[in-house]
């Protein structure tokens, strides 16, 4: 069983409250000419219960960016001082060097690089050029929770190995300020920019009987026929995002069945669960988490006191969460690491 030895998240400087964002949005919008209900964004913007973000850029900066070309390069010059900060840290809190990784992986879902950016944080920390690289793109909100998987499928069949997943997601350079379409405008209010580092190792490694958590099963899972509900349209500005409305009522139903048979094959029932890991996809979307698995209220308060204090920051979330529970007095038994993103789908990580 592959072991969790510690989780550490970055953030840009750059902090704000709601408010000043929702401000920010529609002066930004209306610079551009185009018409915006300034009160409505603000019933929008308090109604997702985020408190505070953090942005890659200062917020008068945004208004410059025209054009993919600008966000991107803006992601990348980002993305690697944050995803340095992460790696260094969740190293330091795990016992191990650079050096002593063997995988190293990385994803992110707001900007492109050619090399990946893993392979660029080889050349600026002191990984061993041998090293193997995982680049993951496309996986959204979901692969904090399914890159932690796909680590542990990897230590199974290398189980004196160190692995470390990576993910950098800076939300905010993917807002398409012409677009005053209700998925934007949702996606404004609640996204933040953010990355965060686990560090994992297969139960034959050194370190293995120092950790707080080892993985005991994971499970994948695709809704069919939900491919629109969440994801980007590729346009020449950019992303473009994908949100349905449907994905409070897929978190009720099809993940808590889902969720339901995953536990029960490993002799569970959710009830039973002691910690709970959920990516905070949004205040509807824990609640009806909560609802399907008939949860008393509150059990999921982790997540909304996330929420609250990021955002939802897409993949790094999730382990943003993580990294709070392994430094919390969390009760021993069973708990869960779950997250939905694109396709539509979930991942499904049992932890001991």
């Amino acid at each position: 069983m592959p072991r969790i030895l510690s989780a550490r998240s970055a953030y840009p400087p750059h902090r704000y409250r709601q408010a000043e964002l929702a401000r920010g949005l529609v002066e930004m919008v209306e610079g551009g000419h185009a018409k915006i209900d300034a009160e409505r964004i603000q019933r929008l913007f308090s109604a997702v219960k985020v408190d505070t973000r953090y942005l890659a850029l200062p917020l008068e900066q945004y208004r410059l960016l025209t054009g993919f070309e600008a966000r991107n390069r803006a992601w990348l010059e980002g993305a690697l001082p944050l995803g340095e900060a992460a790696i260094v840290g969740a190293l330091q809190d795990a016992g191990l060097h650079a050096s002593d990784v063997q995988l190293l992986a990385s994803s992110t879902v707001t900007g492109l690089a050619v090399p990946s950016l893993e392979a660029r944080l080889m050349n600026r920390l002191p990984f061993a050029s041998d090293c193997r690289r995982l680049p993951l793109f496309g996986l959204g909100c979901v692969a904090g929770a399914a890159g932690v998987a796909r680590l542990s499928d990897y230590l199974q069949g290398h189980p004196t190995h160190a692995a470390l997943l990576l993910c950098v997601e800076l939300c905010s350079l993917t807002f398409q300020p012409e677009d005053t379409s209700p998925a934007n405008v949702v996606a404004c209010a609640l996204f933040g920019d953010g990355a965060a580092c686990v560090v994992m190792v297969g139960d034959e490694h050194p370190l293995a009987s120092r950790a707080p958590l080892r993985v005991e099963a994971t499970r994948s899972v695709l809704f069919p026929q939900t491919e629109r509900v969440m994801g980007w349209d590729i346009v020449d500005e950019g992303f473009r995002v994908v949100l349905d409305g449907k994905v409070p009522e897929l978190a009720r139903t099809a993940l808590a069945s889902s969720l339901r048979s995953f536990l029960a094959a490993h002799g569970l029932s959710p009830p039973q669960v002691r910690r709970w890991l959920a990516h905070p996809g949004g205040p509807a979307v824990i609640d009806a988490m909560e609802a399907g698995l008939e949860l008393p209220p509150g059990t999921l308060d982790r997540s909304r006191a996330c929420l609250a204090r990021i955002g939802n920051m897409s993949s790094a979330s999730v382990l943003a969460i993580l990294e709070e529970s392994l430094k919390s007095d969390d009760p021993a038994g069973a708990g869960v690491l779950l997250a939905m993103g694109p396709g539509f789908c979930a991942e499904l990580v049992l932890l001991r």
